[in-house]
């Protein structure tokens, strides 16, 4: 496993967590962005933010009981 220090903060890949996998980035001090040891994808913190933004949307009804009357027909 890659030996690195993490950030401030344990953000999620964007890219692994929308296939349901949940991988904390490491933080790169040098090039100041966010990387992920299992997948391509870095990213500065803005746009981390952004790519975790679209998750909480996918989930975003996931502990809400959806019923028929929910629907309009």
């Amino acid at each position: 496993m890659a030996q690195s220090a993490k950030g401030s903060l344990n953000f999620r890949c964007p890219s692994c967590f929308m296939r349901d996998i949940d991988i904390d980035m490491f933080y790169d001090k040098d090039k100041k962005e966010y990387y992920c040891i299992r997948c391509c994808y870095h990213g500065d913190e803005k746009d981390v933010l952004e790519k975790n933004e679209m998750a909480r949307f996918r989930y975003r009804d996931m502990m809400k009981r959806i019923t028929v009357d929910d629907y309009d027909d």
